[in-house]
């Protein structure tokens, strides 16, 4: 029987002890604590920010709009060419290129986190969507350089294991700007002080915890593959620097084949998941969960899923071929909203809450490991890795920023059980796209990850 071209290239299967030795890598470490702080600031602006506006008493027609001030995250290849080009003075000097980005995108953030603070829903939506837009943009600059960091840093043996350590860091990071915020909040409450100023001292707390990700910037190297691409444009002026990258990236991806059916693809692909999260918690605080019920199952049982979901799409990453992975991520991620559908119906129950966070949870993080796998494939030219790889993940935020804006008015038309089932629906262009690409060899052609 002959072997198909992706069968000759898959992979053997690790033992446990060779995952776990790679696990431990030093550059892998590093990328799974930039992961963390990548992960923490976007709940901030989104879910956790959702559940304070509900609690404030904000319609939800007006907490689904909210979802726009993502936006970002879909225009962050917008800027990603002067992050690959030009100099962050003293702190490029002193840290080197991408060191030198990192460390003031989270410098940045943390000022934004505080000023989003500030706020109040109730007296001040537009200030609200002020800071939050703040916390965007210097949360999707901090993620354009770790993205390059990462694909940039990690050598082929160590790609697998750095996007699954990135991945369940990120959606750790998730649960303590979620789970964690409200936890806090609740804390302050105990202690007396109002709602509101509750909430201030939470957002001012998850503004400290990114200094974890500024110690981590400080601690790591800078990749040998961006110090190189530094030193063949040194005597380059800072605008064909800016205009290498920007044309370089653009003109390399479009002149690929199928290119415009890839990109399709990069913005459907996590549709599903960012439909469904835009609503996820309001649905349980409207269903008549407490705040701290949401937060300790997240908390809890979401972050084991999370953990235990992020490893195995690394072990599958590894594993199988990229198409098979990008299948069972697919198609697992959809069938898990069926398990808030079913939470509808059934109510006010731990169990069934605990039972369709941990679905969300595990199948989300497999199919995000599994995502981030094949857009590093994609990216491969040290010149202009970041801006490259910030347009694909600018598109893919497309769906969590502006076709997830409206899921508010569609849950609020058609009840939560059925809200849950569209959600389902909504993959299913991603996977004909999918089934596309890959009748047509868009796979092979892609290589190893980079």
């Amino acid at each position: 029987m002959a072997v198909t071209p992706e069968q000759s290239a898959q992979p053997s299967r690790p033992s446990w002890r060779e995952t776990l030795a790679v696990y431990l890598q030093p550059r892998v470490l590093i990328v799974l604590f930039l992961g963390f702080s990548s992960g923490l600031p976007l709940a901030l602006s989104g879910s956790t920010l959702l559940v304070w506006m509900r609690e404030s008493g904000v319609d939800l027609g007006t907490i689904g709009l909210f979802a726009l001030v993502g936006t970002p995250y879909t225009l962050k290849f917008l800027w990603a060419p002067l992050v690959d080009a030009l100099h962050v003075p003293f702190l490029t000097q002193v840290l080197g290129r991408r060191r030198g980005w990192l460390v003031l995108s989270q410098l940045l953030l943390i000022v934004a986190i505080l000023l989003l603070a500030l706020t109040d829903p109730a007296r001040s939506p537009f200030y609200v969507a002020c800071g939050a837009l703040l916390v965007a943009a210097a949360s999707s600059t901090q993620d354009i350089v770790v993205d390059a960091f990462r694909v940039e840093s990690l050598p082929e043996s160590e790609q697998a294991a750095g996007m699954a350590s990135y991945v369940a860091a990120y959606r750790i990071g998730m649960l303590v700007s979620t789970a964690g915020a409200l936890f806090m909040v609740s804390a302050f409450e105990s202690t007396g002080l109002p709602r509101t100023t509750a909430w201030m001292w939470g957002y001012v707390a998850m503004a400290g915890l990114v200094l974890i990700g500024t110690l981590t910037a400080l601690l790591a190297t800078e990749p040998e593959q961006s110090r190189r691409a530094e030193a063949a444009t040194s005597g380059e002026s800072a605008f064909n620097r800016v205009l290498t990258a920007a044309i370089g990236a653009f003109s390399e991806f479009l002149g690929r084949k199928d290119a415009w059916a890839v990109l399709s693809f990069v913005v459907l692909f996590k549709f599903t998941d960012a439909f469904s999260g835009t609503m996820t918690a309001p649905f349980v605080i409207d269903l008549g969960f407490t705040r701290n019920d949401y937060a300790a199952i997240v908390k809890g049982v979401g972050l084991a899923a999370t953990l235990i979901g992020g490893f195995a799409g690394g072990f599958l990453a590894r594993a199988y071929p990229l198409t098979t992975c990008l299948w069972i991520g697919g198609v697992l991620q959809a069938i898990a909203n069926l398990s808030f559908s079913w939470l509808a119906i059934v109510g006010v129950n731990q169990w069934a809450l605990a039972f369709a966070i941990t679905a969300e949870n595990f199948t989300s993080a497999i199919g995000t490991v599994i995502f981030v796998a094949y857009l590093s494939a994609l990216c491969r030219n040290p010149l202009h890795t970041a801006t490259q790889y910030a347009l694909l993940t600018a598109l893919a935020a497309v769906g969590r920023t502006y076709l997830s804006s409206g899921a508010g008015y569609v849950a609020k038309a058609t009840g939560w059980p059925l809200f849950f089932v569209i959600c389902v629906l909504v993959a299913i262009p991603s996977l004909f796209l999918l089934a596309r690409l890959q009748r047509r060899g868009h796979f092979d052609t892609l290589g190893k990850t980079n």
